[in-house]
């Protein structure tokens, strides 16, 4: 079996991101998501600055124009947009719906692979995607929620911050909300594979540094559209400060660069199978960190998808 540097950086990042997720778990919640989310992201940027020249030195950061924006254009796509209709669905559907629909990220990732950069997964691996997606699956199984309220704040999935209530208005069905969790699922994915050829092409500090640049535009533009730019300052709010900054750290900035360079150096279907066993490192930190209690459901995740994972590295 031979490991490339791609696989190594997706389960580096899935670990990063698990990391930050239980550190997210200990922040006070009832921020607006666009205060917590602008500001998360205004860290990490500040945090990323120095980054192309630790890893790149003084190596020229030019790029054609047309790579720039798509850099900027997915980050604009993948996190400011993706993530308002996000919210948007989560305000209808609660947070095990959304936590279910979530799971349409890798395949959607490998369609858009196989369509637009011609990718192809071996026997093996779609033996280990299988696997991955089985664990997967049972982990983030959840019992039926209770009924949500419309216009009414709900629960998020661990690690996004309590949304604000959205208005959003006894006309969307449940169905059109659905719809709205997809397209925002399918926003990230199309973000990522849209990136891809600029990753392998340009210098990863600067294309991390300007897909979050394009992000924090944005979340400013959608911010204004919604008449509430007010929510973008931090000031007078309740705010760990410490925590939020670690939390950044591990679950945008390492993490970020981590995913980002698993997409660069591996195949994008693999990286997003992959990047799945997130979910697998958070269900082991929480229980060995928080506490918690793994669960029957839990062990069969985790046996299910390490086979999985295997399988996915077999070259």
């Amino acid at each position: 079996m031979q490991i490339g540097l791609g696989e190594i950086f997706s389960l580096l990042s899935a670990m990063t991101w698990a990391v930050g997720v239980i550190l997210y778990r200990q922040l006070v919640r009832g921020l607006p998501a666009l205060t917590l989310n602008f500001n998360k992201n205004l860290l990490v940027l500040v945090m990323l600055l120095p980054l192309p020249f630790v890893l790149h030195g003084t190596a020229s950061p030019w790029m054609p124009w047309s790579d720039a924006l798509i850099a900027m254009a997915s980050g604009f796509l993948g996190i400011a947009v993706a993530d308002t209709l996000y919210f948007v669905a989560l305000a209808r559907l609660g947070a095990g719906s959304m936590g279910v629909i979530g799971n349409a990220y890798s395949p959607m990732v490998i369609v858009l692979s196989l369509l637009w950069l011609g990718e192809r997964m071996g026997p093996w691996q779609t033996a280990g995607f299988m696997l991955v997606m089985m664990g997967v699956l049972v982990i983030a199984k959840r019992p039926s929620p209770a009924p949500v309220v419309v216009g009414e704040p709900v629960p998020p999935p661990d690690p996004l911050p309590a949304p604000e209530p959205l208005q959003v208005g006894r006309e969307l069905s449940y169905a059109s909300a659905i719809l709205i969790g997809l397209g925002a699922i399918v926003m990230m994915a199309v973000a990522i594979v849209m990136i891809k050829p600029v990753l392998e092409a340009q210098l990863l500090g600067w294309v991390t540094v300007l897909r979050l640049m394009g992000a924090l535009a944005g979340l400013v533009i959608i911010a204004a559209v919604r008449g509430k730019l007010d929510l973008l300052r931090a000031r007078g709010r309740t705010i760990d400060w410490k925590l939020l900054l670690l939390a950044a750290f591990f679950g945008q900035c390492l993490s970020m660069v981590l995913w980002l360079a698993g997409y660069k150096y591996a195949p994008a279907s693999i990286a997003a199978v992959l990047n799945e066993t997130a979910s697998v490192f958070i269900l082991l930190l929480a229980w060995w960190w928080l506490r918690e209690p793994l669960g029957r459901r839990g062990i069969i995740g985790v046996a299910l998808t390490l086979p999985g994972v295997a399988l996915m590295l077999v070259n």
